[in-house]
């Protein structure tokens, strides 16, 4: 155990295809997705210079100016994509609003796209900076850690009594979104309750997070202390999200988080959720229904959960902005 009662699991049988691996790592992932909802992954795969790049392009682009930034909101009640600026999200409604700075990409679609042409939900262009190599740069990790959240996905529904390609189909067109971040030091004249990201929990099936040292996350466990996440060098947080809470009917638990920067320094992070597609019909598993229960949900697509949960998360509601 590491992270103060977060484990880390071992994802080389899993990513060797090392025989009894899928099962190995399903068995890990299902016993800390029942109990904590949190872990950490080594051996992920992910090259560590694609990191370190990624982190590069994210104090890019935020240490431009406001003019520059504002410029990249355009839409963004309306389709997730580009700039959230700093105070522009409420994680926790009953708290101010959050001490951070956002940038969103989804899925990368052409303008002429079917999806977007038909109106898909959350299906747009992206919002690029005017940043040499930026977009293919941030594209690179986007699509590592869409492929690292399939395989996880192969030992999720193994643990959860599927096939292992059971979510194949419902994550090959995501509602996926890769989020920059940026913190600034927490200041003195704050307001009361207000921190980098108020308590909340994912909204979708699994996040994938990288921070630097600077640290800040917590997460509350079931008895409701607050543990500490640190930086584990060459590893990823990762927590599941509401969403697969839904579809495994409560089994694995989605856990409420927080960042709250005291280091005096800034703080970045890179956090990829896994949302599955548009149209995927969320519903309870055949294997997660204890004693031949009810299903606690309704069926939902994964387009009109996903519309659920961001309503509630800005500071205004989605409309069309231009």
């Amino acid at each position: 155990m590491s992270g103060k009662g977060i484990p880390v699991i071992d994802l080389d049988p899993l990513i060797s295809n090392a025989p009894g691996g899928l099962e190995a790592v399903a068995e890990d992932i299902g016993h800390a997705a029942r109990e904590i909802g949190f872990f950490y992954v080594k051996n992920h795969g992910i090259d560590d210079e694609l990191i370190k790049r990624t982190f590069a392009a994210a104090r890019d682009l935020f240490s431009q100016s406001d003019d520059f930034k504002m410029d990249l909101t355009k839409g963004f009640f309306e389709t997730n994509r580009g700039y959230v600026p700093m105070e522009g999200e409420n994680l926790d409604p009953t708290k101010p609003s959050d001490l951070k700075e956002a940038f969103n990409i989804g899925l990368d679609l052409a303008a002429d796209d079917p999806r977007i042409l038909n109106g898909e939900s959350f299906r747009a262009v992206n919002q690029w900076p005017a940043l040499h190599g930026w977009r293919e740069g941030v594209l690179e990790y986007f699509d590592s850690a869409w492929d690292l959240g399939c395989k996880m996905h192969k030992a999720i529904a193994v643990d959860l009594g599927e096939a292992p390609d059971f979510f194949e189909d419902k994550l090959d067109a995501p509602l996926a979104t890769l989020r920059l971040l940026h913190y600034p030091p927490q200041p003195e004249n704050a307001k009361s309750g207000q921190i980098g990201a108020g308590e909340h929990t994912d909204y979708g099936n699994i996040t994938i997070l990288l921070s630097d040292s600077v640290g800040g996350l917590e997460v509350r466990r079931r008895d409701g202390v607050w543990l500490k996440a640190p930086k584990i060098d060459g590893t990823f947080v990762c927590n599941i999200g509401d969403c697969l809470m839904r579809w495994s009917n409560d089994v694995y638990v989605s856990t409420p988080h927080r960042v709250i920067n005291s280091s005096g320094l800034e703080r970045y992070s890179i956090a990829f959720f896994l949302d599955p597609n548009p149209d995927a019909i969320v519903s309870c598993l055949r294997g997660c229904l204890a004693g031949g229960g009810s299903p606690k949900y309704p069926p939902v697509s994964g387009a009109d959960y996903l519309k659920s949960r961001l309503d509630a998360s800005y500071a205004k509601p989605r409309a069309k902005t231009g």
